[in-house]
């Protein structure tokens, strides 16, 4: 697929696990005041129906997770930690609760616009946690629902690189302490790895 081309809503309407996989490796984009601020997606997290009681559908549809119920190529935003906000894509039919948190990018363009929204950090850590992207992209609770596949959209994903999967790891999703088994530990986080870092030392859990 050409990179320029934007991912449609049928590569969203699929199993969450797969979508999630195949978002490594492309590109996630912001329109922002006529300028484009992007990055690869090199990290993503599967979330997937009631059942999964690592998801916030665990407990129904309620005023928050009402757009992880709608139909796929949505977007849905929320706040966590008292300061950060966590970008995710809604997955499958309508009606059927799934979504894949993005959990860092690799900047790409808007580079001068993402160092200053991150202040000091060097720059393998603008954008390697869900809360730090949001913050270097200016991604908030205002996109919460926006559908990422109209064209007008000013949050969208293009196509990008196929990662191999000797260049993948899969394992546990990060921050469910408190989540019984299976969903603890089941292997719903996909990380695009060099060789050049050790994903279990990554830090990829939020804004600092």
């Amino acid at each position: 697929m050409p990179e320029s081309s934007r991912l449609e809503r049928d590569f969203f309407d699929r199993d969450t696990v797969l979508v999630a996989r195949e978002l490594l490796g492309s590109r996630l984009v912001r329109l922002e005041g006529g300028l484009r601020l992007s990055g690869t997606i090199v990290e993503a997290e599967a979330y997937r129906g009631q059942e999964d009681l690592g998801s916030h559908a665990r407990v129904g549809k309620t005023a928050r997770t009402q757009v992880m119920y709608g139909p796929p190529g949505h977007a849905y935003v929320y706040f966590t930690y008292g300061n950060h906000w966590m970008l995710n894509f809604v997955t499958e039919r309508d009606g059927f609760p799934g979504a894949v948190l993005v959990r860092a990018i690799l900047p790409h363009e808007g580079v001068d616009i993402i160092a200053s929204r991150r202040g000091r950090q060097p720059r393998e850590r603008w954008t390697d946690g869900p809360g730090k992207l949001c913050q270097a992209l200016a991604i908030t609770g205002a996109l919460n629902g926006i559908d990422i596949c109209s064209p007008d959209s000013p949050l969208f994903v293009e196509w990008g690189s196929s990662i191999p999967e000797t260049s993948v790891t899969r394992g546990p999703r990060v921050g469910l302490y408190s989540v019984p088994e299976p969903w603890k530990s089941i292997p719903w986080r996909f990380l695009a790895v060099d060789g050049t870092e050790t994903p279990g030392k990554r830090r990829t859990s939020g804004a600092k």
